[in-house]
């Protein structure tokens, strides 16, 4: 049975690493990544990829910057804040709206 090499938890981590390495040490170096470190990963002594954190992302970056949403300019309303307005009149009420569009009346 082949006896595996002990990851060294003490041997500190280098900012250049070769893939032997990288693959030997993979959790290490990915764990350093997630905590804001990089490095710089080479085959045969040339650089040939970079393992950095990735940003911080807001997901609705996006959505903002295509115009679909936009901040809120006022102070939060609660439902509990609302009143409620009493409807006037002897139409349907909206489960029986709801009911026909379903039955396709509407």
């Amino acid at each position: 049975m082949a006896s595996m090499t002990p990851h060294r938890e003490d041997k500190p981590l280098r900012p250049e690493v070769g893939v032997r390495e990288l693959h030997d040490q993979l959790s290490r170096y990915v764990r350093h990544a997630a905590e804001g470190g990089e490095v710089t990963v080479t085959m045969r002594g040339k650089p040939v990829a970079r393992l950095t954190p990735l940003p911080s992302v807001d997901p609705f970056a996006t959505l903002r910057a295509r115009g679909l949403i936009q901040e809120p300019t006022g102070p939060r309303i609660r439902p509990e804040d609302l009143s409620q307005t009493p409807l006037d009149g002897d139409g349907p009420t909206l489960s029986e709206i709801s009911i026909q569009m379903r039955r396709g009346g509407i």
